[in-house]
């Protein structure tokens, strides 16, 4: 039985033979935190993100119609330009998920190819990109078969099938700011997928920046789908769920006011809490590195120093994500070069902003 009967369409025209498809869909750096999920990939507590614009997937759909139906799916899969045979379970997964929406998925042999802008699985959330852009590619293909989808319709269902393949892959699909979950002080929100934020964003956060520092570049020792299962039975879990809504009324005031030290309050906040759940979850595990430590404290200098509005947010994993006004653009970067490169590995960092979601190529 199907969960959300409203994302089946009718196939109203013939299943197209062949053809390519190529989008591009960025990562999202959220900045109140959800952890934990209940069944099917539906969150515990609502969320908000920047959606960036360089931290980006691109993926290719190539699509060739079979003579008969097939009993599973059929799928190429290659990343960089390599065949990922350990990235087909996740696909597989994913193509069960969303099925019974898209049941034209068996008429189908497909060749994905994909590439990331940014190293994967070190914590800026590759599968968010990764997921939202193949669901885009789909959606595309869909759109052949049934021309009468609307674009609002598109983007809605994009984002309901991305959170099928990573929870925070819905948050991707629009920008600059979405949430994902609902909250009684977000019109038109909800758990099922991501919507862009329904009001005026002041113009502080215009073109917002953020300068993320590669401390560790290798993957990380526990990954985010574990972590969030660690939340069933959290000692905190129940608070934590509740402290994260009141951030999302706090953070709304503030991206309409434009209260830029509010906003460092709860961004830092948020970030500390999620590493906070980790490492009080059982078994305890800790994805900061001493130098994410370090970078925090020069942060903190810094901005004691010199009056500043940068501050810090991590995802799960221990590259930090400098967000900062783009008035403060040529200081930050002065000030990470002094004095922050020396925590980034090989010296690496990656100069983002706030973008526009997913684009068909």
């Amino acid at each position: 039985m199907k969960e959300y009967p409203q994302f089946t369409w009718p196939i109203i025209s013939e299943l197209p033979d062949q053809g390519i498809i190529t989008c591009t869909s960025p990562s999202n750096i959220a900045l109140v935190k959800y952890w934990g999920k209940r069944p099917v990939q539906l969150p515990e507590n609502a969320s908000i993100s920047f959606t960036l614009d360089a931290c980006k997937t691109t993926t290719s759909l190539t699509y060739r119609k079979l003579d008969n139906s097939s009993d599973d799916f059929d799928f190429e899969l290659f990343f960089e330009g390599k065949s990922k045979p350990d990235f087909k379970p996740k696909i597989q997964k994913f193509f069960e998920r969303i099925e019974s929406y898209l049941p034209f998925l068996k008429q189908y042999t497909f060749v994905i190819e994909t590439s990331n802008t940014f190293p994967h699985s070190s914590g800026i959330a590759s599968s968010a990109s990764g997921m939202s852009a193949l669901a885009y590619c789909l959606m595309q293909l869909e759109r052949k078969i049934n021309p009468n989808i609307s674009d609002a319709e598109c983007i809605q269902k994009t984002s309901f099938l991305a959170r099928l393949g990573s929870g925070s892959a819905c948050r991707s699909i629009e920008g600059p700011i979405t949430v994902w979950g609902e909250h009684k002080d977000i019109d038109g929100s909800s758990d099922a997928f991501a919507v862009a934020f329904p009001y005026k964003i002041h113009q502080n956060f215009e073109e917002y920046q953020d300068t993320i520092l590669l401390i560790d570049k290798g993957e990380k020792q526990v990954s985010s789908t574990v972590g969030h299962n660690l939340m069933h039975d959290h000692p905190f879990a129940r608070k934590r769920f509740e402290q994260a809504s009141e951030n999302i009324t706090r953070l709304k005031e503030v991206l309409i006011s434009g209260d830029l030290d509010a906003f460092i309050e709860v961004v830092e906040s948020e970030a500390l809490t999620l590493h906070a759940m980790m490492m009080t979850s059982l078994p305890y595990f800790i994805l900061m590195k001493p130098n994410t430590l370090s970078a925090i404290h020069k942060v903190w200098e810094y901005r004691k120093k010199t009056n500043s509005k940068l501050c810090f947010t991590l995802d799960a994993g221990a590259n930090v994500h400098l967000l900062y006004p783009d008035s403060e653009k040529d200081q930050v970067l002065e000030f990470i070069t002094n004095e922050l490169v020396a925590y980034c590995q090989n010296g690496q960092y990656i100069c983002d902003k706030i973008g526009w979601g997913a684009k068909i190529l």
